[in-house]
């Protein structure tokens, strides 16, 4: 591929498409922080209008983890958030992993070593070693890099026969001293960083042949015309490096936006893997396990939240619409979106919150889908009924819960008729005439035909009227009956679901054990 350097005059960042990218690596699971930031991006390239690309950067071959980029597409996709090119999905900016463009990096770094831009060190691990125990906060930069043995201080002779011999090296960026580097962050207004206190960074290493993160950094973007980075705030330190790389290669910046960091629930510093351990969530979108150790880390989806639930907590981590509005679905938050919204600080992780949304989503799902999603665990409790009165159980008893799982906590009794009655509400609600007063109940529950709630809510209090008996002590003792705790919804749904012979079994056998 020939170098591509923008024509002059160029349209300015703001005149241009919007393409914005999300560019992991595949060193592992996907950090919740790093689904925030491609949803950022997602989010802000769908208000304008534009394109989002998956680049997967696997340039560092020795953090490389099989498996981690099946991860990161799939947790994606699970959230809705979708991509217009790149990795699985095409483009004509391909290849989009960074590990097949090696030859096309090459080219860039011959470019800044024949511009003087760059140059080529040789020095080793036990050089570099030497040079920090002598040099107090040691940095390879215009301050040193004379004493070192880089092609600045070796003939041209000298550095062929190096590279002849089969010495390795890398090549660094030649960083001027003591100028201002300007970045112009839409987050972060002006951020000037003076270019003396920057460390002439390595940019490729003949090893492996294959970029840092700096330059290929730089050349996808530009190359892929990428117009905004929107990255998490751990990079703003490469900015002014980035920068000054644009710079050298004469080409225009991307606009940058970094994003404030996701804190720890409680306590000061960036949210762990070892917070959500220490404190019972996930910090990854989708169950993980390690493949060198096994261990298995816990997921959202796996966790039973919903991913427009996370969708809708990680977009307020950080950013607010303007507006008192919390419960946002994906297309009101492309809508409502902006960087200028944007938090410099960091965003405390209020796992609790989540939890919060996630109820919220439980509620507008409608109750066929809930159905769908409860069934598997009917199934591993070995029991099963019609979807029908599932859908209506789960219409019951989904105000209670904050996960699907919980459904079953909170119905259990619907399919399995309590074998043991909770103490404290037996001492507290089966009085010394329940007995009397349930056998009572059943003759009356005997002679109902139609077993709606309506119907047989009013048969039962008109018989507890005409008698004069305590309301609260017939209905407490005939929940207790049936459900065998002082817990539930409306006693009469219980009955027409149980139906009447079930609900007469269950009375005799609280009757029995309970007298």
């Amino acid at each position: 591929m020939p170098l591509k350097k923008l024509e002059k005059p160029t349209k300015k960042m703001s005149e241009k498409k919007v393409r914005v990218r999300f560019a992991p690596s595949p060193t592992g699971p996907l950090h919740i922080g790093g689904v925030r930031t491609a949803l950022y991006n997602y989010l802000f390239a769908k208000q304008n209008g534009g394109d989002m690309i998956l680049r997967i950067e696997d340039t560092d071959s020795n953090r490389y983890v099989p498996g981690a980029e099946d991860y990161i597409i799939e947790s994606l996709e699970w959230l809705g958030i979708k991509f217009d090119e790149g990795v699985r999905y095409g483009g004509n900016y391909g290849p989009y992993r960074q590990s097949e463009r090696r030859d096309i990096y090459k080219g860039y770094v011959n470019q800044l070593l024949d511009a003087s831009k760059a140059y080529i060190a040789f020095d080793t691990p036990e050089e570099l070693d030497a040079k920090r125990a002598e040099i107090q906060n040691f940095q390879y930069d215009a301050s040193t890099r004379l004493g070192m043995r880089n092609s600045l201080t070796l003939s041209k002779e000298e550095v062929d026969e190096l590279i002849n011999n089969g010495n390795q090296y890398v090549v660094r960026i030649k960083i001027e001293p003591d100028e201002n580097v300007i970045v112009n962050d839409l987050i972060r207004g002006e951020v000037v960083i003076n270019s003396s206190i920057l460390d002439d960074k390595v940019l490729y290493k003949s090893a492996d042949e294959l970029p840092t993160y700096h330059l290929a950094n730089i050349v996808d973007d530009h190359l892929m015309e990428v117009t905004h980075v929107i990255r998490g705030e751990e990079w703003l330190p490469s900015a002014p490096l980035h920068v000054l790389l644009y710079r050298a290669f004469d080409w225009q910046a991307p606009e940058f936006a970094h994003l404030p960091l996701l804190l720890k629930p409680d306590g000061n510093g960036k949210l762990s893997k070892r917070d959500g351990d220490r404190l019972g969530f996930p910090v990854f979108p989708l169950e993980w396990i390690d493949p060198k150790t096994g261990d298995l880390s816990s997921g959202y989806r796996e966790a039973g939240y919903l991913p427009e639930a996370v969708i809708n907590f990680l977009a307020l981590l950080g950013w607010n619409p303007g507006n008192n509005q919390e419960i946002m679905n994906m297309d009101e938050l492309i809508n409502l979106f902006s960087l200028v919204h944007c938090s410099k600080s960091g965003a405390k992780f209020d796992y609790e919150k989540g939890k919060w949304f996630n109820h919220k989503y439980i509620q507008s799902t409608s109750n066929e889908v809930l159905a769908e999603m409860f069934e598997p665990i009917l199934a591993e409790k070995s029991v099963s009924a019609p979807r029908e009165t599932i859908v209506k159980i789960i219409s019951l008893v989904k105000e209670r819960v904050s996960f699907v799982k919980e459904l079953w906590d909170q119905s259990s009794f619907f399919f399995v008729a309590p074998t043991s009655y909770d103490e404290k509400t037996r001492k507290k609600r089966w009085k010394e005439d329940s007995a009397d007063m349930m056998t009572q109940l059943m003759a009356v529950l005997s002679g109902v035909e139609n077993f709606s709630s309506e119907n047989t809510e009013a048969i039962v209090k008109n018989w507890i009227e005409e008698n004069g008996y305590h309301l609260g002590n017939i209905m407490n003792a005939f929940r207790l009956a049936l459900v065998g705790e002082g817990k539930g919804p409306h006693i009469f749904d219980i009955t027409e679901i149980l139906g009447k012979e079930e609900t007469l079994r269950r009375i005799n056998n609280a009757i029995v054990a309970l007298s």
